[in-house]
């Protein structure tokens, strides 16, 4: 079992260079095995979206909470830390550009030593779409084709690709990730369409805010498209969120988790390494 852990947003200074260092060199020295970010380009201070991971429809973060941009943030912690994996939890795939995300997200693999884990979902938010000039019905479709597109130029040294949405011919895409198979690429999402995405695409499925039944039902639904499309269901990596207690730890693990993501709920890094360290006996050691 790993174990990962979400940045504490909202509740420190994530964006100050001194915390953001020493929490990722406390976090990978407690043993922690990946990193967790999230992404918001902008927050709106109004919005008729519903946020699908909360009875109330709302988000837990206002418009002022600071959500540095994850892969910027995620280059300047992997230059002060040596082995805890990178991960983004979610970046809004059909919100970028491929190739340009193909491009920052090998360059950063590279720089890291192979430690990116590329976590993308395709959003709720559709004001932060219109401010964006992106379309938001198709970014289903476009997501899937998003990573068609970065595998592409992540795997051949002369890359041609002709799709729905993008099309280009004989161009190259350097650095490369540093493992053949390019970055790994992590379904995050609640719906579905999000579980048969990670079946037919995925090198992990992390289904976010939902019940037993529900996850269930994902994982059957992940489980039969990744096998119509020739893939091996066991091979897609399993990641739930979960709390810092036992209990949830011994749920999860019930329910197939191959890591568990907790989120880090103290900005004061002296009170958090205390709860982190116990933890680490009274869980992940046990674990």
């Amino acid at each position: 079992m790993r174990f990962g852990i979400i940045a504490p947003y909202a509740l420190g200074p994530i964006a100050e260079p001194g915390f953001a260092l020493a929490f990722a060199r406390l976090v990978e020295e407690l043993g922690f095995e990946s990193l967790w970010t999230v992404e918001h380009v902008v927050m709106v201070q109004e919005y008729a979206s519903t946020y699908p991971y909360d009875p109330s429809g709302r988000s837990p973060f206002s418009a002022e909470v600071s959500q540095p941009d994850p892969l910027v943030w995620l280059a300047y912690v992997a230059a002060g830390t040596a082995r805890i994996r990178l991960a983004t939890g979610v970046l809004i795939l059909p919100q970028r550009n491929p190739l340009i995300l193909a491009k920052e997200a090998a360059t950063l693999d590279r720089l890291s030593g192979g430690r990116l884990e590329l976590g993308i979902g395709v959003g709720w938010v559709r004001e932060e779409s219109q401010a964006l000039g992106v379309a938001f019905d198709d970014r289903g479709r476009r997501a899937d084709e998003w990573i068609d597109v970065m595998r592409t130029l992540w795997r051949e040294p002369v890359a041609s690709f002709h799709g729905r949405y993008l099309s280009f011919e004989r161009v190259t895409c350097e650095p490369r990730p540093l493992r053949s198979s390019g970055v790994p690429i992590v379904v995050g999402g609640h719906s579905k369409a999000a579980a048969r995405r990670a079946g037919r695409l995925g090198d992990g499925f992390y289904p976010l805010g939902v019940s037993f039944e529900k996850l269930t039902e994902l994982r059957r639904v992940m489980t039969e498209e990744a096998e119509a499309h020739g893939r091996d269901p066991h091979a897609i990596e399993l990641t739930l969120l979960g709390t810092p207690d036992l209990a949830s730890a011994d749920s999860l693990m019930e329910q197939g988790a191959d890591r568990i993501v907790i989120a880090a709920r103290d900005g004061d890094l002296d009170r958090l390494r205390n709860v982190l360290e116990r933890f680490r006996t009274e869980v992940m050691e046990r674990i």
